[in-house]
């Protein structure tokens, strides 16, 4: 195969590889970089005259070894970032923008996400490598340094530690829509009742600022706060100008917050149960926002 043909080759990766690496780092930007440059490396590789064999091996392994130090680097920035850390949103109408279509389950929702951050960078690779995308066990251990025996004890670790907090989602694509646009209609009628119907009995939310935009320094919890919190930020949106927009983020339902300038302010996720809204996202954070397509 030539040269150009395994360029060619590789680039119909793209898609999978973003998946890789957003699923790794919960950052569309950082996902991007890092895509890039595995491509800039493979590039390099082809160049000097290197036996790459496997693109997808090759370039796998770059992708999940660039991920791995990137999370390793951004474990200590976490622990001074301002307020909470929520994942960097990745809206259904950008798939076109950055992969061409990345697949939105519910391993990409932002609930999933933060419950990957409880693994350590190798075992975040590792399992999403396996029960993700369905790497093989002797793939994996070529690419993060192991045995295949210590891939698969690893992977056993990380799926045992995922399995108890999995989220659950409302399986209903049809129920879920229709929650959500009530959820909009009881916030802009400032019906409190109603809203609180709609949300589970321990419905959280969560705003990321990143001590750049105003956002709850910490989560609020129960039908009644929450319920109250989101019709006060409602009211003080309105006295903005912010315009609302429902859109999909993430796998689940969401909002965009668009300001009078025409940027984009806020992007809020309803994570959604079989007993109702079960958690509301708010990312601020300017730094998150500014690949978020209007």
């Amino acid at each position: 195969m030539s040269t150009a043909e395994l360029v060619t080759d590789a680039a119909a990766l793209r898609p999978l590889l973003f998946s890789v690496a957003y699923r790794m780092l919960g950052s569309v930007s950082d996902a991007e970089d890092v895509v890039q440059e595995s491509f800039v490396r493979y590039q390099r590789a082809l160049d000097e005259g290197a036996e790459v064999g496997s693109a997808k091996a090759y370039l796998s392994a770059i992708v999940t070894r660039l991920a791995i130090d990137e999370l390793r680097s951004a474990r200590h920035r976490r622990e001074t970032y301002v307020g909470t850390w929520l994942p960097e949103p990745l809206l259904a109408d950008h798939e076109e923008d950055v992969a061409d279509r990345v697949e939105m389950d519910d391993t990409v929702s932002m609930a999933f996400l933060l419950l990957l951050e409880t693994l350590s960078p190798v075992e975040r690779a590792v399992f999403v490598l396996h029960d993700v995308f369905a790497y093989g066990y002797d793939e994996i251990a070529a690419i993060v340094g192991k045995t295949e025996a210590n891939a698969r004890q690893i992977a056993s670790r990380a799926r045992a530690r995922v399995a108890d907090r999995r989220p659950r989602f409302e399986p209903s694509r049809a129920k879920r829509d229709e929650l959500a646009g009530a959820f909009l209609e009881a916030v802009r009628e400032g019906d409190l009742d109603r809203l609180e119907s709609l949300l589970a009995a321990d419905v959280t939310m969560a705003g990321d600022g990143g001590g750049k935009a105003a956002a709850a320094a910490h989560p609020v919890a129960g039908r009644p706060r929450v319920a109250r919190f989101l019709l006060g930020i409602w009211r003080q949106a309105q006295r903005h100008g912010v315009r609302v927009v429902p859109t999909e983020a993430n796998g689940c339902p969401a909002y965009l917050g668009i300001g009078p300038d025409g940027r984009v302010v806020n992007v809020l996720v309803l994570e959604i149960a079989p007993e109702g809204i079960t958690s509301v996202r708010s990312v601020l954070n300017p730094d998150k926002l500014s690949r978020v397509p209007v």
